[in-house]
């Protein structure tokens, strides 16, 4: 393949997934500029009216209070220092405003489905309650970095359900990579510790463990996710390298519950935020971003494996801020 065909190839896939993002987000903008045009009307500037209307629909797409507060306390000191603010120019206003938010957020490591040089194999450990889309996750992650050139193995360690280990197999052999399992029941930090074992003999690039997805009370958490850290460490001192929590961006609010209980039970350096088609609660990517100040990594914006997107704050406000025709 020619340089040319390359170029051709990944300006391709770059606007495919510009498309599918657009897509994603089709009914939370829907639902957001509805009533953001309702703020408007019959306005010609911004006032205490018009913001009032922001702000419920900033909620109303599950901003979260916090950042909605964040978000309109801006637009007021805008308003304050520039002295008269057209509603005309509401819409790039709040572009900024977000945009500024998201930046002053951490940011991602990666750029693309890649590992640092040095961590051999990088090992990722994945976190979340059950029904958030986690072995979904793990297995589009698996064919992403196996698209990018990488060898990825799959480690099952939530053996407490058998559905899991099951479907994280059928997610094996679909993405054609090697898992590593036991029988239902087994410790998960002895398939942890297998999994890295097996990830180093094997030389793979990237080894991905799903973890037991129940949340019966912080301390069970704590202990389970501690023992497996542990074991990890006695056969890669510097792993887990990346501790990625699953969240279901459908449940808005209680999204941001799950994270409170999982960062205060370990210490999370990335977040995957699944299911954002087909829900108009996708301001709760801002809501995240901006409440934990850990890199949003991952979104999930479609069923096919190229809908899980390194997530990029440029296109999601783009996409965010432009009605699909």
């Amino acid at each position: 393949m020619g340089l040319f065909d390359k170029l051709f190839k990944r300006n391709k896939e770059q606007t495919e997934q510009k498309e599918a993002l657009d897509e994603g987000l089709k009914k939370t903008k829907e639902g957001f500029f509805t009533k953001l045009t309702k703020a408007i009307a019959g306005k010609d500037k911004v006032d205490e009216e018009v913001l009032d209307e922001v702000e419920n629909a900033l909620i109303s797409a599950d901003v979260g209070v916090e950042t909605t507060v964040a978000i309109i306390q801006r637009i007021e000191d805008r308003v304050a220092k520039d002295k008269y603010l057209g509603t005309s120019e509401l819409n790039r206003i709040l572009q900024e405003e977000i945009m500024g938010m998201l930046t002053a957020a951490p940011s991602n490591e990666f750029a693309t489905f890649d590992v640092p040089v040095g961590k051999k194999p990088y090992v990722i450990l994945v976190v979340g309650v059950n029904g958030v889309g986690k072995t979904t996750t793990i297995g589009k992650l698996a064919h992403n970095f196996k698209k990018n050139g990488k060898s990825v193995l799959l480690g099952a360690a939530d053996t407490f359900r058998a559905a899991a280990v099951d479907q994280l197999t059928i997610w094996s052999e679909r993405v054609g990579v090697p898992i590593v399992k036991k029988e239902m029941g087994s410790d998960p930090s002895s398939v942890a510790y297998d999994s890295v074992e097996s990830g180093i003999s094997r030389q793979c690039d990237v080894v991905i463990i799903d973890t037991a997805g129940r949340l019966h009370n912080k301390a069970y958490l704590m202990d389970e996710l501690g023992k497996i850290h542990r074991v990890i460490k006695k056969k890669m001192p510097d792993a887990p390298h990346e501790v990625l929590l699953v969240l279901d961006g459908s449940t808005g609010q209680n999204a941001i519950e799950q994270a409170k209980h999982f960062t205060a039970a370990t210490k999370v350096t990335a977040i995957a935020i699944t299911k954002l088609d087909g829900t108009a609660k996708g301001g709760v990517v801002l809501a995240i971003a901006n409440q934990f100040k850990i890199p949003v990594k991952y979104i999930g914006v479609g069923e096919k494996m190229e809908d899980l997107q390194i997530f990029n704050k440029e296109e999601f406000v783009d996409s965010l801020f432009t009605l699909n025709p």
